[in-house]
């Protein structure tokens, strides 16, 4: 009795041992495939921001810091188009076949909103100020102005959100570790695009 007792103790004891040993290698890969989820999503906003930041540049000539404004413009903004008609024949340039009248040119407005994403289904532009995952309760941090560049002031931006906010949920030692291991290599420990010390609109998961 007292030797069944004593197997049946050892076998618990080793289930449990399986048990750990078996977390022990699953946690990291749930981890890093939640993490891919997460990552995907809050990339494909930071990318949302960057088109409709340059859109918005190619109108004013300078990025916005607000997401109120960014989102007005996409919902009541209009872009210059240009409509070309008629043929440039190989033996001229564009401007001569202007200067001749075998082509013109002709501006015409569209709205931002017609045209900017429409192809995303279900795009919702209120939404781009929301970090995914967080229900709608975190922003991503705007930022815009200028900087000098060889004498001239460029306009740069930049939309960022740290992994404490993408990673909010997920075993904390775990993002501790990546976001040490982000800033040993002086990287960002999250996501962004843009800079605001560099004429850039990469991100840095590119």
């Amino acid at each position: 009795m007292k030797k069944n007792i004593i197997q049946i103790a050892l076998l618990a004891i080793i289930i449990v041992l399986v048990y750990f040993v078996i977390n022990s290698i699953m946690a990291p890969v749930r981890f890093n495939k939640q993490k891919k989820i997460r990552e995907f999503k809050v990339i494909e906003r930071l990318k949302e921001i960057r088109t409709a930041q340059l859109t918005y540049k190619s109108v004013y000539g300078q990025y916005s810091s607000s997401f109120d404004t960014l989102i007005d413009f996409v919902n009541n903004g209009e872009l210059p188009i240009v409509l070309k008609k008629g043929t440039v024949p190989d033996s001229l340039t564009t401007e001569e076949a202007l200067e001749l009248g075998l082509i013109t040119r002709d501006t015409t407005m569209i709205f931002v909103k017609d045209s900017l994403f429409k192809n995303i289904e279900n795009f919702v532009i209120e939404n781009i100020q929301y970090i995914p995952f967080t229900d709608k309760k975190a922003k991503f941090t705007l930022a815009a102005g200028k900087i000098e560049r060889s004498s001239v002031m460029v306009p740069v931006f930049e939309a960022m959100v740290h992994n404490d906010v993408i990673l909010q949920g997920l075993d904390r030692q775990m993002v501790r570790n990546l976001n040490q291991k982000l800033e040993d290599i002086e990287k960002y420990p999250g996501l962004k695009v843009g800079s605001m010390i560099e004429p850039s609109t990469d991100g840095n998961w590119e």
